[in-house]
């Protein structure tokens, strides 16, 4: 049987640990080593950043090929990193600097040679092959008097189906794993990509080594999987875990591997002797992160979510398998972000009695002196802190809870200290108890994110390689007329909800949850760990009764999506987060802890599917 590939990630986004690379390469035997250092908002960050004429790409990845790359050429382990951002080149270039400044070369064969003349042993070596990843970049063919335009109406809001409003800063379409496979079989050290979805970046080496052709639905599904549940890092293993007081040793938690096998099965596991924790749970806590339906759509196959089969083989390994995939759509996701304009926070403590009084009494001060009219958008948000609000509050517990007001507008003036100021002048003549958490600032620009989609054959990937260009055209992934189109998932039993006694408890006492921003939308999956929980979980907590549970949901449109084989749902909040991270105005974002949030709820579970 051939061995499988291990890939190893050590970056969940741009700022984690930088020692993580390290600890891959030397925590034991590894064939690729990968990281994901983008997300919606680092796109934005990244054009923020050229702007003031520093690199469009993470270069925090440099500083870990400083401390791994001699090792990996060594050991050939493969890096495949999308770091690139908006300049893969830039950082092509700059790995292969860094190379030769440190004086590393590769090894060519085993076999030593002798020299004729000189009779010393000769070993032949090579420059370090760095090849990039390009044409996902679209804001050149968007701009007037491009040499190669897109055609009018290329791009679809995804949103509304409509023309896109807005000069975007950045607009990259999301390639798949094809080009990174190229990059490889044409004998890559490093391989640098711009914008590829999470999952490519362990797609394309599964291509590569396994010789996976496009028609292999299942196994590019299985590997999809695969890339999605190591794609951020420790999340995979025990990070964020709802069950938390579970996993031995956090703070030292191992980063993910994946063992990828020919058939598209894998094994997720960790270094030995590192801490953190592998289960079903974990696992399953990832695969549902930032998902929507089942049928996971991507560049090079429709992954079916509602197939996937998890199994503890072992103390941290979890086998995956099952996975089915269907073609993939004709059409490739688009990322976009452009400037909305300017904002700016102010955050105020109210403490003790009536606290929606005080509140109240805060904001007819601030628009006293500031209308609110004024503004084009303007976002106020109670959070209670301690207690909940006074009737919640325990007893001898005072109330608190934060005030935050935001203000958006295309005048930076106006949403400057003009507004901030405006809140400070009301200290001596507000709430008793008046204090604020944030100075009076100045207002910051905002970006707005907007996903839309774009027919793939307007898209072919470039493959750079020791200065040749290698065009990967969408044609070789998108013919699949005659493949299978629809994938049945196999019926998983699922039997009544259990009678009897109910007994009222935090729904976090039976589920886990995990939650995170997909755009303006946030996702919320929510699992248990028997049939009988999940039969008792799909009945009680429909999209109705999530909106009874969480107010901030109630007016809002949700979708929920099961996921028997996971004892899972997800659910979909339309437009909880606006215009997307970069514009929310929410205390949370990113509705990280959305999740979180649900599981404290308090609601009638059945005593016997509570922990004893």
């Amino acid at each position: 049987m051939t061995a499988p590939l291990r890939v190893a990630n050590c970056s969940g986004f741009y700022g984690d640990r930088l020692s993580a690379a390290r600890e891959m390469v030397e925590g034991g035997p590894i064939d690729v080593l990968t990281g994901d250092w983008l997300a919606e908002l680092t796109m934005l960050i990244l054009a923020g950043n050229r702007l003031k004429g520093r690199p469009g790409y993470a270069r925090t990845f440099l500083t870990q090929m400083e401390q791994v790359l001699g090792t990996c050429l060594d050991r050939g382990i493969k890096i495949v990193t999308n770091a690139g951002g908006l300049d893969p080149a830039g950082c092509a270039e700059a790995v292969s600097d860094l190379a030769d400044r440190l004086g590393l070369s590769v090894t060519v064969g085993h076999t030593p040679a002798v020299d004729p003349i000189e009779g010393r042993v000769r070993v032949a070596r090579r420059r370090v092959r760095v090849a990039h990843v390009t044409g996902d970049d679209l804001l050149p063919r968007l701009s007037p008097g491009s040499l190669s335009p897109l055609p009018p109406r290329a791009l679809v809001d995804m949103d509304t189906g409509g023309p896109l409003a807005g000069r975007p800063v950045t607009a990259n379409a999301y390639l798949g794993g094809r080009p990174i496979a190229v990059a490889l079989e044409q004998g890559a050290d490093v391989v640098v990509t711009g914008r590829v979805t999470d999952a490519a970046l362990v797609t394309g080496p599964g291509m590569w080594r396994f010789g996976w052709r496009p028609g292999d639905l299942d196994a590019l599904a299985g590997s999809v999987v695969a890339g999605h549940v190591i794609e951020c890092g420790c999340q995979a293993t025990g990070g964020n875990y709802a069950f938390f007081e579970e996993v031995p040793d956090l703070a030292h938690c191992g980063f993910p591997i994946a063992e990828l096998h020919a058939d598209g099965s894998s094994v997720i596991t960790k270094h030995p002797g590192t801490g953190g924790l592998v289960s079903v749970g974990t696992v399953t806590a990832q695969l549902l992160y930032e998902i929507a339906a089942p049928r996971y759509l991507g560049p090079d196959v429709t992954a079916r979510f509602d197939t996937i089969r998890l199994e503890q083989e072992g103390p941290d390994r979890v086998r995956i398998t099952g996975v089915r995939g269907e073609p993939p759509p004709d059409t490739l996701k688009v990322a976009l972000n452009h400037l909305g304009g300017h904002r700016n926070t102010m955050t105020l403590v109210l403490t003790g009695l009536d606290i929606e009084a005080k509140a109240r009494v805060a904001e007819e001060a601030v628009w006293a002196r500031v209308p609110r009219e004024s503004f084009e958008r303007v976002h106020v948000e109670l959070t209670p802190l301690s207690g909940g609000l006074p009737e919640g509050a325990a007893e001898g517990e005072p109330a608190t809870a934060l005030l935050r007001i935001t203000v958006m507008d295309p005048d930076k003036d106006k949403a400057g200290r003009r507004f901030s100021s405006a809140v400070v002048e009301t200290g001596l003549a507000s709430y008793p108890g008046f204090y604020a958490l944030t100075p009076p600032g100045d207002a910051s620009p905002y970006g707005v994110y907007s996903p839309a989609l774009v027919d793939a054959r307007e898209v072919p990937a470039v493959v750079t390689i020791d200065g040749r260009r290698i065009t990967v055209p969408p044609s070789a992934r998108t013919d699949l007329s005659g493949g299978r189109r629809d994938v049945a998932p196999a019926p998983t039993p699922v039997p009544e909800p259990p009678a009897g006694p109910v007994r009222r408890a935090p729904l976090g006492a039976v589920a886990g949850a995990r939650s995170g921003d997909k755009g303006g939308d946030a996702n919320l999956g929510v699992w248990v760990r028997t049939a009988g929980q999940y039969a008792w979980l799909a009945a009680e907590l429909t999209a109705d009764r999530l909106k009874e549970l969480l107010p901030e949901t109630r007016d809002l449109t949700v979708e929920r999506f099961e996921l028997p084989n996971l004892l899972a749902l997800n659910f979909v909040v339309h437009g909880l987060l606006g215009r997307g991270v970069a514009a929310s105005p929410r205390l949370d974002p990113q509705a990280k802890a959305l999740g979180e949030r649900l599981r404290a709820v308090v609601v009638p579970i059945p005593e016997r599917l509570l922990p004893d």
